[in-house]
């Protein structure tokens, strides 16, 4: 009986350690969940810290490494006259639905505060896989400061490949959509592949990168590098896309002529940007994730937000690049006589896994404001857009518990389009424009 007795209390003992212990859990569990919405409302990024010193502006110097145009020059001799965007435009045999026609969970994936005023997802052969992600978005805005290439109002859009999925000859390719945008109810689009001149211009490899960030600045395309490269930037000239001859597999020359794992179109790289500090990283210079044009800099400028893990202690750094105002150098970076980049400007942020980044300062407004589109800690869900300056943060509110998760689901880079006034950006799933007037309102 006594055995039964003491057999019983330890039941008893063992229930009540039991319900203490899940009420531990019950309130760990609240505790948490209060956390992470007070960290969804709270968590600011704070103000731009500059940064001066040489051991930090060190780290962002780079060295300009064109390819010779004997090089360009024979590989273009050997597949034919480079075409135009204009020829890739004509040829658009994708089309775009405008998000009425769009599915709700494309819908969903949009800014929350403030609202698109257009929004468009992508062909449903593009759509339907998930090998490929859209990250990155540059226009004509940005080409031109009239906002038409030509005769054209383009949206170029670049994609990457995962390095986990699909056949294995894909994996990490980069490519861009070239968008006619000059209907707004009607858009369409063409890919161009994206690759490397190699063996002194007699074949080209597939660009194996994650273009998170991306440039049109004149006849120039300026994309990341993969992150981890000593490389920071390719350079691309619109006037150098190619045609290929062989619809097949694989990429470069093949028995008969060119492929491009099925594409009509290839893009060469005539040159990079690569950090003097090694490697980008952890320890080495930061590798930068988003890009962005700055019109309102004398001269005009390219920015770039450090690319870091949305859940990670390490916070971004911001900075800028001046363009070359030299005619021959139309496009590229400024450099010293050795072929160096400097940046001109650089900040630290509190915030990290930014995936979009724009630099503006408004008419007599006496700051510079930087615009930055973060990922959740989790990675899941709307993320957060942010307006800071040496002051302080700004973010839109939505929802009843006012949090700052409004912008949009894994939300690539941001491209100010100046002769319009828009703001264009995508989800992953759609492509979208909203006025930056709009989006400076939803900010207070």
């Amino acid at each position: 009986m006594k055995h039964r007795g003491r057999h019983r209390r330890r039941r008893r003992g063992a229930a009540l350690r039991a319900v203490l212990t899940g009420a531990a859990l019950a309130l760990t569990a609240a505790a948490t969940l209060i956390s992470a919405s007070q960290a969804d409302v709270t968590d600011s990024p704070g103000a731009l810290k500059p940064l001066s010193s040489p051991a930090d502006t060190g780290r962002l110097r780079l060295q300009e490494r064109l390819f010779p145009a004997r090089t360009l020059d024979r590989l273009s001799a050997a597949m034919g006259r480079p075409v135009g965007v204009d020829a890739v435009l004509a040829s658009a045999d994708r089309g775009m639905r405008a998000s009425a026609g769009c599915s709700s969970a494309d819908r969903a994936s949009l800014p929350v505060t403030p609202t698109a005023t257009r929004a468009y997802c992508w062909d449903a052969a593009d759509s339907a896989s998930t090998a490929w992600r859209p990250a990155s978005v540059t226009t004509s805005g940005d080409a031109d400061d009239d906002g038409v290439w030509g005769t054209h109002r383009v949206v170029l859009a670049g994609w990457t490949h995962s390095t986990s999925t699909g056949r294995a000859a894909e994996r990490g390719l980069a490519r861009v959509a070239f968008v006619n945008a000059d209907v707004p109810a009607r858009l369409a689009y063409r890919w161009v592949l994206l690759v490397v001149p190699v063996d002194g211009g007699r074949d080209y490899r597939g660009l194996a990168s994650g273009i998170s960030g991306m440039v049109w600045y004149q006849d120039k395309l300026l994309v990341t590098a993969r992150t981890g490269s000593a490389d920071a930037l390719y350079v691309y000239d619109l006037d150098r896309i190619q045609r290929v001859d062989v619809d097949g597999p694989a990429i470069g020359r093949v028995p008969g002529g060119w492929s491009a794992d099925g594409y009509r179109y290839v893009m060469p790289a005539i040159g990079s940007y690569r950090f003097t500090g090694g490697r980008c990283g952890r320890s080495g210079p930061p590798c930068p994730g988003a890009l962005a044009l700055d019109r309102g800099t004398v001269p005009d400028s390219l920015v770039a937000a450090e690319w870091t893990e949305p859940d990670g202690a390490r916070n971004a750094r911001l900075w800028r690049y001046a363009f070359s105002t030299s005619p021959e150098r139309g496009g590229l970076l400024a450099t010293d006589a050795a072929g160096r980049v400097a940046p001109s400007e650089e900040y630290r942020t509190r915030a990290a896994g930014i995936r979009g980044v724009l630099s503006y300062q408004p008419p007599g407004a006496e700051d510079t404001s930087w615009y930055v589109g973060r990922l959740p800690g989790s990675r899941d869900g709307h993320g957060g857009l942010w307006r800071q300056d040496v002051g302080g943060a700004k973010a839109a509110h939505c929802g009843a518990d006012g949090s700052h998760r409004c912008w949009a689901e894994a939300a690539g880079s941001l491209s100010y389009w100046q002769a319009t006034g828009e703001v264009w950006s995508l989800s992953d799933r759609m492509l979208f424009s909203l006025p930056l007037a709009e989006l400076d309102e939803s900010l207070g």
